[in-house]
């Protein structure tokens, strides 16, 4: 399969962390650094095949409800995962990118996202991107904020707006929108992820649980793919 001329962007639910960590009888932390492993798969994977972006679902806005020990670690995580693989991404290329209320992090990791972004940010290869305190809601929420301001000091009409104005007052409205979402550990839903942009997305989901992820389970996602119509709302033409 030639994924490069069939999958432009993808975006990962990674999910099961914590029933990893109990189904070997560890503390759900253990589930979130397991977890590394299966994003540098991904991470290669999508290099190798030329898929220009990878959008991970690393901690959404309800994420903040959960135990605040649980919470600290994976900020912790987040921040040493990116001072381990800094080198690493940056060298092959990889554009760091992040999407969500990110002003809701703690400084330190947010920090270290903010210069791997920098660092990264003429990189021509993967466009890695991290959603962080993120909800689907919560970034149409933003969105409209942003376009009723529009509205009240007279830069736009509400008459005026359509989807593409919407689309350009999402958090990163030059990256296209996703061909395929993928979720780990057999729940069918999309949890608040990329709400607007997967209108037509591909859903793809699997049983297995994130840390147990590797490349062949998504050369499946991508098979899958290859094997359906995208209609948009149109008819076959055959």
């Amino acid at each position: 399969m030639n994924a490069e001329s069939l999958l432009t962007h993808v975006g990962i639910i990674m999910d099961g962390n914590g029933r990893w960590a109990r189904s070997h009888s560890l503390k759900r932390i253990e589930g979130h650094k397991a977890a590394e492993k299966s994003i540098h798969e991904a991470v290669e994977f999508c290099g190798e095949m030329g898929v220009k972006y990878l959008t991970l679902y690393a901690f959404s806005t309800e994420n903040w409800k959960r135990p605040r020990a649980e919470v600290s670690f994976i900020m912790t995580l987040l921040k040493s995962f990116i001072k381990r693989n800094i080198e690493s991404l940056d060298g092959n290329s990889v554009r760091i990118r992040a999407t969500g209320r990110l002003d809701d992090l703690p400084s330190g990791p947010l920090n270290a996202l903010r210069n791997a972004m920098e660092r990264t940010r003429n990189n021509d290869g993967l466009n890695l991107i991290l959603a962080l305190s993120y909800g689907g809601r919560a970034e149409i929420t933003d969105a409209m904020r942003q376009i009723a301001h529009d509205i009240e000091t007279g830069l736009v009409k509400a008459s005026a707006i359509t989807e593409e104005t919407i689309a350009a007052h999402l958090y990163l409205p030059d990256v296209p929108d996703p061909d395929i979402v993928i979720r780990t550990s057999g729940e069918q839903r999309l949890s608040n992820f990329l709400l607007w942009e997967s209108a037509y997305s591909e859903l793809y989901f699997t049983d297995v649980l994130w840390p147990d992820f590797r490349k062949r389970h998504l050369e499946e996602a991508f098979e899958a793919y290859r094997t359906r119509r995208r209609r948009f709302g149109d008819i076959d033409s055959d």
